[in-house]
């Protein structure tokens, strides 16, 4: 494996110092280049970043995920025939890298996407059981992808050509406390909450957008949410968590497991709804007075 790999990676940052040493431990003796698209950090997230050779640091004000992402495609100076998409608290396992080794060099000219399974780490333990494998695209060949522009479930999305999935998994393993975890899904929640209203009343005009050129399990998840948006509020976060915890056998990844479900299946997906009964409550099925609540108050503009 001394070769590097015909890889550029993107990793967009905002005070990571807890993350960004481990993901680029894992990563940079494989690759050629490494893009950190900073949104202006005060921790150590560059000075450490800075200590790696192949890495190039670039500062853009932040927007939302995809526009950053698309962003940096666009001013990062690449010269690497792949791209790959990383979080600072994601990383390559030891298994994904040696698949690379081996399997890049037979990928077929008509593939211009590589998709991988995700490891879901929680609290130190790795979650198996309560949902699906997650699998989602991240591998790409530069100018034959960019980021679909949404709030929340924003995607790669290729361009032309096809995809071929892995068999390896790379790890999202966030290391910050549970009140961290928490906050940050309050911000998360009105963006989600957002989605499931432009679900319900159409409010771009363009809600129905299932794309083959993304991954067909994103395909799958835009589908299952659609269908979701469509069950009564409050009760869907309730069945839904139960079929995670009782059905997919949840209860089976003990505490860490009851705490995953219940917070991200149960307890995230009420707030969300709670955001949905307020908005309508104030608004009720009117989409320009809805759309006008977002803008004044989440400062969410909708054309």
């Amino acid at each position: 494996m001394n070769k590097r790999l015909d890889i550029s990676v993107i990793i967009l940052t905002y005070n990571e110092e807890i993350h960004i040493r481990r993901c680029l431990d894992k990563i940079s003796p494989y690759v050629k280049d490494i893009f950190i698209v900073d949104s202006y950090s005060t921790d150590r997230t560059l000075e450490m970043a800075n200590e790696y050779s192949n890495v190039t640091i670039m500062q853009n004000k932040w927007v939302n995920y995809a526009t950053q992402f698309n962003w940096a495609l666009d001013h990062s100076p690449i010269n690497t025939e792949w791209v790959m998409r990383l979080d600072a608290d994601e990383y390559l396992t030891k298994e994904l890298i040696e698949e690379l080794y081996a399997k890049f060099p037979f990928v077929d000219e008509h593939v211009n996407g590589i998709v991988l399974p995700l490891r879901r780490v929680f609290l130190g333990r790795v979650i198996r059981k309560g949902m699906n494998q997650v699998k989602l695209l991240r591998i790409f060949r530069y100018g034959k992808a960019r980021s679909e522009i949404r709030l929340m479930d924003e995607h790669i999305q290729l361009l032309e050509g096809t995809c071929v999935e892995f068999k390896e998994e790379f790890a999202d393993d966030n290391l910050n406390n549970l009140s961290w975890w928490t906050q940050k899904h309050v911000g998360y929640a009105i963006r989600e909450a957002v989605d499931l209203l432009d679900i319900e009343f159409n409010l771009t005009g363009n809600n129905v957008d299932y794309n083959n050129q993304i991954s067909k399990q994103a395909s799958l998840k835009r589908s299952l949410k659609y269908r979701y948006a469509k069950k009564p509020l409050f009760w869907r976060s309730f069945i839904y968590f139960c079929y995670r915890y009782f059905l997919k056998l949840g209860f089976m990844e003990g505490k860490e497991g009851f705490l995953w479900h219940f917070l991200q299946g149960w307890w995230y997906r009420t707030l969300v709804d709670a955001k949905v009964f307020e908005i309508k409550k104030e608004c009720g099925e009117d989409r320009t007075k809805i759309k006008r609540h977002l803008r004044d108050n989440y400062g969410i503009n909708i054309e």
